[in-house]
């Protein structure tokens, strides 16, 4: 019986297709495509991107595009007709979103670095926060569909868009949370509102309709809640003093200012 198997099928050349920029070594180059390629190790998809590390270097992958929860692409194999790619990771949904642009509101730093375009180096702490993974962080969290007749999950043309997308974290950061349901211009919209004080009103959680007076007004009156009593932290008597700012008047040599905290003292502990 003959041991001798078929070469190959060489992939056809494409015109224009997605290049990966990277010719050799590492695929990423910051700090949240490398936490994305650490992601890919530890739950078993990461060892395969060197199979389609080849395609993406040639630029078979056709086209890519990040919508939220899915990632869809074109990737040109052997056949006439490209094979279709999706990879699916899950969306949150818009209050978890909320709760995580206000917490990335709180803080300047937060804001800074995203209008900067950066993503900051803690930021999978926010969503942490909030019993959220911004990466995934189990293999059944990521769903793999290819249209190519290979059995293994990931093959390689599932792999090569791997491979493009950590790359593309690189240059646009955003995509990751694009893909988990908030493109840029929406999450920095909804960061300057909140930072401003001004949120959309397409953004704000509230009916546009009015409820009448008249159904309300057994309600109305009634105290929704109880009034959080505040006891403000009792200033020292001669604090008004020390914000006083610089006298150049002296008595008998010492400062108007020292010779009166005596008496405001004196004053406050006989009321």
């Amino acid at each position: 019986m003959s041991n001798w198997y078929p070469p190959p099928a060489r992939p056809k050349p494409v015109e224009g297709g997605i290049r990966a920029r990277s010719k050799r070594g590492a695929i990423a180059q910051t700090w949240w495509s490398e936490r994305f390629i650490d992601v890919l190790e530890s739950i078993g998809v990461g060892g395969r991107l060197e199979r389609g590390r080849h395609y993406a270097r040639r630029g078979q992958v056709i086209d890519l595009d990040i919508d939220a929860g899915t990632v869809t692409a074109r990737v040109q194999g052997s056949r006439a007709r490209p094979y279709r790619v999706r990879i699916g990771l899950a969306a949150f949904d818009k209050t978890a979103w909320t709760k995580v642009s206000e917490l990335l509101a709180d803080s300047a730093w937060y804001s800074a670095k995203l209008l900067a375009g950066e993503m900051p180096d803690d930021i999978e702490d926010v969503f942490g926060s909030v019993g959220l993974s911004l990466f995934p962080d189990r293999a059944d969290q990521l769903s793999m569909d290819c249209t190519c007749p290979d059995w293994e999950v990931p093959c390689k043309h599932l792999a090569a868009v791997f491979y493009l997308l950590a790359e593309s974290f690189d240059g646009d950061p955003f995509g990751i949370l694009a893909w988990r349901g908030r493109d840029r211009d929406d999450l920095l919209e909804t960061l300057s509102a909140l930072r401003s004080g001004h949120l959309p009103a397409d953004r704000q959680e509230q009916s546009d309709a009015a409820i009448p007076l008249a159904d309300c007004l057994d309600t109305f009156f009634t105290c929704p809640g109880a009034i959080p009593r505040h006891n403000p932290a009792r200033a020292a008597s001669d604090a008004l003093l020390d914000q006083l700012p610089t006298i150049d008047v002296t008595v008998r040599g010492q400062s108007v200012v020292e010779v009166l905290r005596p008496l405001y003292v004196t004053l406050a502990g006989s009321r």
